[in-house]
């Protein structure tokens, strides 16, 4: 069969089937990651062997190329950078030593059970330190999880990416000998980590500029915004890719350009290019499905099995509980966070990577990683619409700690008994002085409906709200905040 008749069969089972299933995923435990690489699988050499494809297929290499592009752009695109200022040691915490001890313990796991060579194992280790969002995106939308909870989830998914791609490529580099001594080395890294951000913000920038200045003449319409983004993606990676730099950097940095100026596009990209980006992830875990059917029998499957379970329960979730312990979260909540690191799509486009230069062994990484993703994509796609009933349960009938800030940034603020307090009788004589102070309500929902009682004159603000509400606050009035 053609090549392009298979695409075009493809999408169109992609389409048909979400949209279809779309009733049935959210009311049960399946998800769309799950049944599009069953799909794959059952349509590849494996099953019944409609969709013959393996790693070194053109069209498996457009089609990751350009999903990865757009997942990475799209993660940019997410990030809030006032959010992220204000809670920097979340990122920093969890990207930091939380990426960094998952990468060690992965390429440990890889050399001892199935016998990679170190550099291959650190390789599949940076491999496996990503976080899947297509997994996480039900979870990061359900209004019964808090705000900040989610915002760890979505710091996490977002950006690491970032961190281990840059790995990655290098680690690529030094196992492929695409350089030689340091004056070609120092070249090499600046072409690939320097000049393909630089080619991307540019691109993201000029791109912003002249939307602006087109969109505030000719009222430009919302979709056709979200296109000219995707086109922005497609640009900054063809240009980073031009001129020797790395395209899928230059997608983050062109992102990353969008956000800091022009945030309408942003939103519209959020909107309507979402859609398209998530389309391509479903297309990309079908062909990946197809893939992985006929490779799969390279694998030795008990070591690879019981390295899913070393990386689905014993390394991510006891590391996140580890760079969590500082944060105001209950233990519910920490669970929760440090549970939810599904590997999938991200983690199969980055070991193409390692398969697309052409390092030895690299189709044996691949197959490894598949069966890490097929387990990960199972149990934490199956166990996301329970979990997360379970937890949000927890958070509606109890006040957790984290519900009393808005934002992650409030995780690692400061404690209670650090922050300065008035008495009742103090407050009564604030209010009826000159200048009464703005009184705000911020009790977590459960416990206002569970006593509607308030202090006369405040103001009930929903604690995911108290950032936007007080940016508008003026500057020479005080504030007291009660949440009990």
């Amino acid at each position: 069969m053609p090549e392009f008749i298979l695409i075009i069969g493809v999408i169109a089972i992609v389409l048909t089937v979400t949209a279809l299933a779309s009733g049935l995923v959210e009311r049960s435990p399946l998800s769309f990651p799950m049944m599009f690489l069953g799909l794959g699988f059952l349509l590849g050499r494996g099953g019944i062997g409609a969709i013959d494809i393996g790693p070194h297929s053109p069209l498996l290499e457009v089609v990751a190329t350009l999903t990865l592009d757009l997942v990475l752009f799209l993660d940019a695109v997410k990030l809030q950078i006032a959010e992220l200022g204000k809670g920097w040691l979340v990122p920093a915490l969890v990207l930091g030593p939380g990426t960094g001890i998952i990468i060690g313990l992965g390429a440990v796991a890889l050399a001892l059970l199935l016998g990679f060579p170190w550099l291959m194992a650190f390789i599949g280790g940076a491999i496996l330190a990503s976080t899947d969002p297509v997994v996480l995106r039900e979870i990061v939308r359900d209004g019964r999880i808090p705000r900040s909870v989610r915002q760890v989830l979505k710091f996490e998914a977002g950006t690491n990416d970032i961190i281990v791609l840059p790995v990655i490529l290098v680690l690529i580099a030094v196992a492929s000998a695409q350089a030689g001594g340091a004056a070609q080395w120092t070249v090499f890294m600046a072409k690939l980590l320097v000049l393909g951000p630089i080619i991307g913000f540019a691109i993201g920038g000029i791109g912003s500029w002249a939307m602006n200045k087109i969109d505030a003449r000719m009222a430009i319409r919302e979709e056709h915004q979200a296109l000219y983004g995707v086109g922005l993606v497609l640009a900054s990676y063809a240009g980073a890719v031009a001129v020797g730099g790395d395209g899928f950097l230059a997608s983050f940095a062109a992102g990353v350009a969008v956000v800091v100026l022009n945030q309408s596009l942003c939103e519209c990209f959020l909107d309507f290019g979402e859609i398209a980006s998530e389309m391509a992830m479903l297309l990309a875990f079908v062909l990946f499905g197809a893939v992985l059917s006929g490779i799969l029998g390279s694998v030795a499957v008990g070591p690879a099995l019981i390295l899913a379970v070393l990386v689905i329960f014993l390394i991510r979730p006891p590391v996140l509980a580890l760079v969590l312990s500082r944060a105001k979260l209950s233990w519910e909540a920490r669970a929760f966070v440090s549970w939810f690191g599904p590997r999938g799509l991200n983690s199969l486009l980055l070991a193409l990577l390692v398969v697309q230069a052409g390092i030895p062994g690299s189709e044996l990484l691949l197959a490894t990683i598949g069966v890490v993703v097929l387990a990960s994509v199972t149990i934490h796609g199956a166990s996301a619409t329970p979990v997360s009933a379970w937890y949000g349960r927890r958070a509606s009938r109890e006040i957790l700690e984290e519900e009393k800030e808005a934002t992650v940034a409030g995780l690692f603020g400061q404690h209670a008994g650090e922050v300065p307090r008035v008495s009742v009788d103090e407050l009564a004589e604030l209010m009826s002085g000159p200048n009464p102070p703005v009184i705000l309500d911020v009790r977590a929902r459960a416990s206002y409906d569970h006593d509607g009682s308030q202090i006369p004159g405040s103001v009930r603000v929903l604690p995911d709200q108290i950032l936007e509400w007080a940016a508008d606050l003026p500057e020479d009035r005080m504030v007291v905040a009660y949440c009990a």
